[in-house]
């Protein structure tokens, strides 16, 4: 069995307009721009998950090829994939995702709202580098980090 990989997700940001933030496999050399839902207390399809560790794995359905964050408390089918919205709808913002993680090369504007962009080939980077691979996602929020030293 190959050993753990460490994905690293250190949250930035957030706002209505999403919770911004850098993943990085140290291991594999890898980096990227992330973008979640705002926190709405965990609640499904409307918020970002739980900060905490979490194991990875790989998922295949008739619609995704995707890596899937497993055992977060309450919810489901939470994955990394491509796209470049994560706002709060209620608040007149885009979204992709339903409480998904969104992978991009770096943060930007699309149409006035704050995004992830080249989000397709990233995801696609990331997932060649991670095939077959054993990994669990330790998920961190900076502000909370910045005080724990």
């Amino acid at each position: 069995m190959d050993n753990l990989i460490d994905v690293y997700l250190t949250r930035l940001r957030r706002s209505d307009q999403g919770t911004e933030g850098i993943l990085t496999v140290p291991e594999l050399g890898f980096s990227c721009a992330t973008l979640e839902l705002p926190w709405r207390d965990n609640r499904p399809n409307i918020s970002c998950i739980p900060p905490n560790t979490y194991p990875l794995a790989w998922r295949v359905s008739k619609r995704w090829k995707a890596f899937h964050i497993q055992n977060v408390p309450g919810r489901s089918w939470i994955l990394m994939h491509a796209g470049n919205f994560a706002g709060a709808v209620k608040k007149g913002f885009k979204t992709n995702v339903q409480g998904c993680v969104l992978l991009g090369r770096r943060f930007g504007l699309i149409q006035g709202q704050r995004a992830v962009l080249v989000s397709r080939a990233t995801v696609r980077r990331f997932n060649n580098l991670m095939a077959g691979k054993n990994a669990r996602i330790i998920i961190k929020e900076q502000w909370e980090v910045k005080h724990a030293a």
